[in-house]
């Protein structure tokens, strides 16, 4: 197939349908953010379940424990107050990282963002559905490590996430596959 007049060889038409590699990685993405969510999801109807009298599971003394809390703010406790807040950025986080997806060309690009949408998915489920109303829900947290903030595996997922976007970043890896330019090198 040949490029249209002027059109540079090397890179692909902004109009061209998304080729069987970039669904790939939107499908990546999207079974990364699937199976958060659903993992999310199962291991909160269970701590609902079993821990909602107030007990404390005390899996690895002292290190780690399971005690339900219900937190209206950000992950790990923070912001409690701002929780209307917090669930529009989640809106806003979730509605970037759909429209970024058909153009990612990184696998690690498509399971870190798929972590961070699949967490972001699955605690604005809770503030969508859990007293005290839409987009004020608290979030169920459950896990605990002595003298750190009680979390959930969203939470985990969110922060995993951002930390190989982080390491995705100073390796200059990009998420959409074209090449850097000298000035983005660094």
């Amino acid at each position: 197939m040949q490029a249209a007049p002027g059109a540079a060889l090397s890179e692909p038409a902004a109009d061209v349908p998304a080729t069987r590699a970039s669904r790939r990685y939107v499908l990546t993405l999207v079974a990364v953010a699937a199976t958060v969510v659903l993992v999310d999801r199962v291991t909160k109807a269970i701590a609902l379940d079993r821990l909602a009298d107030g007990r404390v599971v005390v899996l690895v003394d002292p290190w780690f424990q399971l005690r339900l809390v219900f937190n209206p703010g950000a992950a790990f406790g923070f912001a409690g107050s701002y929780t209307i807040i917090i669930s529009l950025v989640a809106i806003a986080v979730v509605t970037v990282i759909v429209r970024l997806a058909p153009r990612l060309r990184s696998v690690w690009w498509a399971v870190a963002l798929g972590g961070i949408l699949g967490g972001a998915l699955g605690n604005l489920i809770d503030r969508i559905t859990q007293d005290p109303g839409v987009f004020r829900g608290y979030v169920i947290d459950f896990l605990e490590w002595p003298g750190f903030p009680v979390f959930n595996l969203a939470d985990a997922a969110i922060v995993g996430s951002v930390a190989i976007v982080f390491v995705l970043s100073l390796r200059n890896v990009p998420y959409d596959g074209r090449p850097l330019t000298d000035g983005e090198r660094g």
